[in-house]
């Protein structure tokens, strides 16, 4: 008999797109060594024995002795990350027989039986597996209880598949059980240090020995809520192996004295015993307050107690002590020493990859169905034809889809050819879709991304009970129903509607819906905006390349009226920015430090959630000329401007953008190249400018044949947007107050029937002109023509001259 090849590889995380599939890869020269092709199932032996199906490595793993596989898998063998395991060809038998039991109670019917059953065909396991299995976004685990017959089994479709009614009691180490670090995205870099400061210490203390230091004690995280730190803390215990034990901080605190003290030496003392241990210490400013600013006895006495235990760890690198905060500042300064918290972590807003990496987590076992619109699908044939298991079928699919009239006949075209290429096809549109959705949630958390997607598929939900598919009365829900159960894209936008980014919550955060067509004129004010803002955004690699650095800020300024808000709406729109929009006034307060407090908190959240357009409407009243102000609050509330905007970094994804109708009384540092780069002067409207505005009001408006919007233009000299706005809807007024006198509109008229009946006439438009008048006149529009004058010439500094 043949002795089967067998070969170490070293054991690294799987990509997003491959967890919970039961699949690991492995390079092309391990295959060749092995024997075994793409879709051979493969065993697995660590500290324990399991199977999976194989697949090629990604091309950048080529040459590297690594396995790919998800925490399921590694669990099922018994190792982490960076472990090695032993592959070899398995000795695998059609399974007879399957019992499976939930982790925790579960209410299932026979149909549910069925369905987990169909999504397990072609799965390998061995008693004692675990299997986790998506619905509706939720992850349920499962355990192999029973095979027949014994050892590395594949589940068929004739498969006998049963599911246990009692719930298996997991006997694990760890009470984090099931969270690995794919169950995490957009943290790569902070995953990456904490495994350095916390698993290497736990798993390899010789290490440390060896190198003669000691390893760190404690990792403080800290963050804005839902960016994942409670995730991290028992993604890391369950992959170390350790045991696990978390204290939520204000659960300590009791009104009995020295019974908070008590509690806190119990946690450590179990560490202690069971270590390896980690201690989450969950919102530590709760139960770690600057001493000095507390006035409570209890608080002081545990911070005081926390301090020793940290320093007095006895089995140095078996307890690790991880905190975590959103409020890192509120803890005491003598907590975070080296020696106690030794590395400080920022578990940040994730960046777009990171929310795509979240949502792909989210929306792992949810049965998504994409739109197969004509134009991605025929750009994803077209890379396709250079994959050498789709090169046969991608041309001719390519030529088929072309000729399609509609979406139902690409998805039906793609299946008759060819059932996995309509799966990768399917797979890629899912990736299309998530990269869309990852593009449209700025400022998004991974708490707000699961929100999401949770109220997608609420949405699915609600339409197959609108669709009355779905019994309220029924017991189980029949297999049909689960299978038509799919999530759109109109889904995950509807759920937009209902999901905020708490990044940005405490600030006021707008979606302007304002676009560059909705303000008629200004195009060279438009054209500037669009290089100062759109640009750096949208093709920051060109900056780059060409070795400069985008504006930092835009001043506006011009006449009331001329559309300088709606100018900074339309960028953010544009741009597909997150949208900060600040009233001067409302920064100002009657406590001390609290105006400059204001400020710090806007641009701190814009950073967070860039890229962010910052809008400062009525500048001038924060922002005068220092000096000016007796109770020098402005000149205080100056200076912090000044900091933040010097603190933005290059390409940082912030631009501010200001508008005031009084240059003149601005403080001149703030118009100095490298905060307000661009001065922009937003004129009263010209005749042509005038045209496009009124076309922009009229748009929706039943105009009667004798209104000429032209010869309406050459009558508003003088008049700003917001005036000819005025003119517009005074017009409309006329003419519904007469429909009105002649009973054209009765309560209950339908929306037709008034554009049907009613006609805005000329002479409306005439009587509007004469109860509103231009509020610029020739002097006004001299005095800003003289301040672009003195501001081209270089005079910002003596703007006050």
């Amino acid at each position: 008999m043949v002795e089967k090849r067998e070969i170490k590889l070293k054991v690294a995380s799987a990509y997003q797109r491959d967890v919970g599939r039961g699949i690991v890869r492995v390079d092309r020269k391990t295959m060749r060594e092995l024997g075994i092709q793409a879709g051979d199932i493969i065993e697995i032996i660590g500290t324990k024995n399991t199977a999976a199906i194989v697949w090629p490595a990604y091309p950048e793993d080529e040459g590297v002795s690594i396995i790919r596989m998800d925490g399921t898998l590694r669990k099922n063998a018994g190792v982490g990350l960076g472990d090695e395991v032993t592959v070899k060809k398995a000795d695998v038998k059609e399974a007879r027989k399957i019992v499976v039991a939930p982790t925790e109670p579960i209410m299932f019917g026979g149909d549910f039986v069925e369905w987990l059953h169909s999504r397990l065909v072609g799965r390998p396991v061995v008693k004692g597996d675990y299997i986790k299995v998506g619905v509706l976004g939720q992850e349920l685990t499962f355990v192999v209880t029973a095979t027949q017959p014994s050892g590395i089994v594949q589940i068929t479709g004739y498969t006998d598949f049963q599911i246990s009614e009692k719930p298996v009691k997991e006997v694990e180490k760890t009470a984090a059980i099931g969270v690995t670090y794919e169950d995490i995205g957009g943290l790569k870099d902070v995953i990456q240090k904490v495994r350095e400061m916390i698993e290497l210490p736990l798993k390899h203390p010789e290490l440390f020995e060896k190198l003669g230091i000691e390893p760190p004690k404690g990792v403080l995280l800290y963050g804005p809520p839902g960016t994942g730190k409670t995730l991290l803390a028992k993604a890391v215990a369950n992959e170390a192996n350790a045991h696990f034990l978390s204290i939520n901080g204000p659960e300590i605190m009791s009104k009995y004295y020295g019974e908070s003290e008590e509690r806190l030496r119990e946690v450590f003392k179990e560490a202690e015993e069971n270590a390896p241990s980690i201690i989450f210490i969950d919102e530590i400013d709760a139960i770690a307050p600057k001493r000095e600013e507390t006035h409570g006895e209890v608080e002081k006495r545990v911070v005081s107690q926390l301090l020793t235990l940290m320093d007095g760890l006895k089995s140095r690198g078996k307890v690790i002590v991880i905190g975590a905060t959103n409020r890192p500042d509120a803890i005491d300064p003598a907590l975070r020493r080296p020696g106690r918290f030794d590395r400080e972590l920022e578990v940040g807003v994730p960046d777009k990859q990171g929310r795509k990496e979240i949502l792909q987590i989210h929306t792992r076992g949810m049965p998504i169905e994409p739109e197969f619109r004509k134009g991605d699908v025929m750009k994803i044939l077209e890379t396709l034809k250079g994959d050498e298991r789709f090169a046969h079928v991608a041309n001719k699919a390519l030529k088929e889809v072309e000729k399609a009239k509609d979406e139902r006949e690409i998805k039906s075209l793609l299946k008759a050819l060819d059932d996995k290429l309509y799966d990768e096809v399917k797979h890629r549109l899912i990736d299309v879709l998530l990269e869309e959705l990852a593009e449209k949630t700025h400022g998004f958390v991974g708490a707000d991304l699961a929100a999401l997607a949770r109220e997608a598929a609420m949405a699915s939900l609600r339409r197959l009970i609108k669709d009355k598919k779905i019994d309220f009365e029924a017991e189980t829900i029949p297999k049909e129903v689960l299978e038509e159960l799919k999530v759109t894209r109109k889904d995950f936008y509807e759920a937009l509607k209902m999901v905020e980014p708490s990044a940005l919550r405490e600030v006021l955060l707008e979606v302007p819906n304002i676009r560059w067509e909705d303000i008629g004129g200004l195009e060279k004010v438009k054209e500037q905006l669009r290089e100062a803002v759109e640009w750096p955004l949208k093709y920051p690699e060109a900056f780059l390349g060409l070795g400069i650095t985008p504006p930092k800020g835009i001043l506006l300024y011009g006449p009331p009226g001329t559309g300088k808000t709606l100018l900074a709406k339309a960028v953010a729109t544009e741009s597909e920015a997150n949208f900060i929009g600040i009233r001067g006034p409302e920064v100002l307060s009657k406590w001390v430090g609290e105006s400059e407090k204001n400020i710090r908190e806007i641009f701190r959240k814009a950073r967070q959630a860039a890229p962010t357009v910052v809008f400062i409407d009525e500048i001038d009243a924060i922002a005068p000329v220092r000096g000016s102000d007796v109770n020098r609050v402005t000149d205080r509330l100056i200076n912090q401007l000044l900091t933040e905007m010097d603190g933005i970094e290059e390409n940082s994804g912030v631009v501010i953008i200001a508008a005031t109708n009084r240059p003149d009384i601005l403080d001149p540092a703030l118009l100095r190249p490298g905060r307000f780069d661009r001065l922009i002067l937003v004129p009263a409207p010209d005749e042509k400018a005038r045209l496009e505005i009124l076309k922009v009001h009229t748009r929706r408006m039943p105009l009667a044949e004798d209104v000429s919007l032209e010869e309406l233009a050459k009558k508003t000299d003088g008049y700003t947007g917001a005036d000819i706005a005025a003119v517009v809807r005074e017009a409309a007024m006329t003419a519904m107050r007469r429909a009105i006198q002649d009973g054209l509109i009765k309560p209950g008229t339908k929306l037709d029937e008034v554009r049907s009946k009613v006609k805005v006439t000329m002479k409306d438009f005439e009587e509007a002109l004469s109860r509103i008048g231009p509020s610029v006149d020739r002097e006004t529009m001299e005095y800003y023509r003289k301040i672009e004058e003195k501001l081209k010439k270089g005079g910002r500094a003596k703007m006050r001259a």
